[in-house]
């Protein structure tokens, strides 16, 4: 069970939240808040682990309070207003729903979130060969075979895949993916870069080759790689 609250300033948006959420098996409502300062106040008394937000209400708004937050659920925005469509997915919510929303498409959004949650539990296995990543409120299966290497750019991570496959951009930290990889495959190089050790071609002192791509060596790695280049030998 995903255990959840809806957050509007507008009864009526409630109460139809709270209708919509107790047709949804999985979901558990923990409570409905009339601002961001209730939902706050909330989330520093118990776990939960889905947020259906509006954007615009008085005091706070929905993007402000994801904003301030260092410890985040998932979150479904459910506004009036298209255009902080783009800001949002900055945030890296689940979903984006426009009012008025109709059941079919609000139960649309709460099976990505309770995707995004059994991928996030479920046990480890080192026989895996592949992780999901939300790419554009869509959760992408990425195999590890495809994984050239993994570039930081600033809030967001460019995922390089083998030709002629495009990129995938995706707003997550390094650390969370580096945490996704395995470690008999994929190797940091630098604090903007992880590669596949499948796919490096040639390596030198400071940088390494993936094809006619150079990619440095970050000095706090230079020692690992070294490392790790020689067990492979």
């Amino acid at each position: 069970m995903l255990k959840c609250i809806a957050v509007d300033d507008e009864p009526l948006a409630l109460q139809l939240m709270q209708d919509y959420i107790s047709k949804v098996p999985y979901l558990q409502l923990v409570t409905t808040c009339g601002d961001a300062f209730e939902a706050n106040q909330v989330l520093q008394e118990q776990e939960i682990d889905l947020v259906f937000i509006d954007i615009q209400m008085p005091g706070l708004t929905g993007l402000q309070f994801i904003k301030s937050l260092s410890h985040k659920p998932m979150f479904i925005l459910v506004t009036a207003y298209e255009k902080f469509a783009l800001e949002s997915y900055d945030l890296n919510v689940v979903d984006y729903l426009l009012k008025p929303v109709e059941l079919p498409r609000f139960i649309q959004a709460c099976n990505k979130a309770n995707e995004l949650y059994q991928l996030k539990h479920k046990p480890s296995d080192a026989g895996n060969e592949y992780f999901f990543l939300n790419v554009d409120y869509s959760m992408v299966k990425v195999m590890f075979s495809d994984i050239m290497w993994v570039e930081g750019l600033r809030d967001y991570l460019k995922i390089h895949l083998v030709p002629p496959a495009k990129p995938l951009i995706a707003r997550i930290s390094m650390k969370a993916v580096e945490e996704e990889l395995p470690p008999s495959k994929f190797l940091r190089i630098h604090k903007s870069f992880i590669v596949s050790l499948d796919h490096i071609t040639s390596v030198k002192k400071s940088s390494v080759f993936m094809g006619e791509m150079e990619l440095p060596v970050g000095e706090t790695y230079k020692e690992t790689v070294e490392m790790i280049i020689k067990k492979k030998k």
